[in-house]
């Protein structure tokens, strides 16, 4: 039995709204730097990456298929993220560096009574603690939250403080921008002069504006490798994500051994006139363990994985979903094992499974 495979491009239901990989807009992320989100505000997130794969897609350097399952898997990034911000070891290194910074600036100010900046360092210092301690208690209230099991009665509290700490954050980071455009025109005003009049508050100055500098040069250059990997190696991201994620968060190996696994093979010119197909087909799925077996035709367009964007070669296998999209075993079988949905339509295999045994 054979029958031509559904268009690829064909989706479900449009992406639900995702928390951004970076910043949230709900909650404080603890992995902003020890200035509430450095001076030159937070990151943007890899939305933005996916709204770029979009255009670009639209100049066809890319079939839509493609950008569609790259959008998901920033969308599935930005999702992670705030787990992962808020791991008990991130948290702990982020305030532990808050920290430091605080002790350090204490210890400064403490040692420099006798320097007479031109400049008013020792407030820009002073405020630049204030920051990482607002940052602290931001991190630690969201934490907490987090850690707290929902409780139904207290919802409206938490919500309450929720909206307190994430309007904290937010203005914490806009006066940690504008404080740092101070700071950089305080010390650009006291010029060379500041090193010998006040060298240990110059000194500090100094390596708190490189310090905020260096951290968002980094961040926003991690960001674009990550873009960067969600375009040209997705599999590489997904080998990533399914190495760290809870087995137990996407669908379980039976849910994935349930799924129709199928062949693919090549047709030669005298098969294409056997059949009498005249298109451009780029060769047959016939399905494992049937009897007849089950056979899907595949145009040129259609036989390629859009995870990977290599095309299928003769003999490799392939998995089907129920939504009828399929992608090589080997690339879905991960993608599936960290989100049970289709990188394409968002169709989850697991609420979709009717013999599936509710725990």
């Amino acid at each position: 039995m054979a029958s031509t495979s559904p268009s690829r491009s064909s989706g479900g239901d449009p992406p639900s709204p995702s928390t951004p990989l970076i910043s949230s807009p709900t909650s404080p992320s603890p992995a902003s730097g020890p200035s509430g989100g450095g001076p030159l505000g937070r990151l943007t997130s890899l939305r933005g990456a996916a709204r770029f794969i979009r255009r670009t897609g639209s100049r066809r350097l890319m079939r839509e298929p493609s950008v569609a399952v790259r959008e998901t898997a920033a969308e599935h990034l930005e999702e992670r993220q705030t787990d992962w911000a808020y791991s008990k070891p991130v948290v702990v290194l982020d305030l532990l560096w808050n920290l430091a910074f605080v002790a350090v600036a204490a210890a400064v100010l403490a040692a420099s009574t006798g320097e007479s900046p031109a400049v008013p360092l020792r407030v820009w210092i002073a405020g630049y603690v204030l920051q990482c301690l607002l940052h602290i208690l931001c991190v630690t209230v969201e934490y907490r939250r987090r850690r707290r099991d929902a409780d139904q009665e207290g919802a409206g509290d938490e919500d309450f403080k929720l909206s307190i700490v994430k309007h904290l954050e937010s203005a914490n980071t806009m006066f940690s921008f504008i404080w740092w455009i101070v700071g950089f025109y305080w010390v650009s005003a006291g010029g060379q002069a500041l090193s010998y009049d006040a060298p240990q508050l110059y000194w500090l100055s100094i390596v708190f504006l490189a310090f905020d500098v260096f951290f968002v040069v980094f961040c926003v250059a991690l960001a674009c490798v990550i873009g960067i990997a969600v375009c040209c190696c997705l599999p590489c991201i997904i080998a990533i994500l399914y190495a760290v994620t809870d087995q137990q968060e996407g669908a379980s190996e039976d849910d994935i051994n349930n799924l129709s696994k199928f062949k693919f093979r090549t047709m030669s010119d005298a098969d294409k006139l056997a059949a009498g197909i005249a298109a451009p087909v780029g060769g047959v799925m016939t399905e494992c363990g049937t009897n007849p077996p089950v056979e899907h035709i595949l145009s040129a367009e259609d036989a390629e994985c859009c995870i990977c964007l290599c095309s299928y070669e003769d003999g490799v296998e392939l998995r089907e979903l129920p939504c009828n999209h399929h992608f090589h075993c080997s690339c879905i079988d991960k993608w599936l094992h960290i989100n049970a949905t289709c990188p394409l339509c968002k169709f989850n295999i697991v609420k979709s499974n009717p013999d599936r045994e509710e725990v």
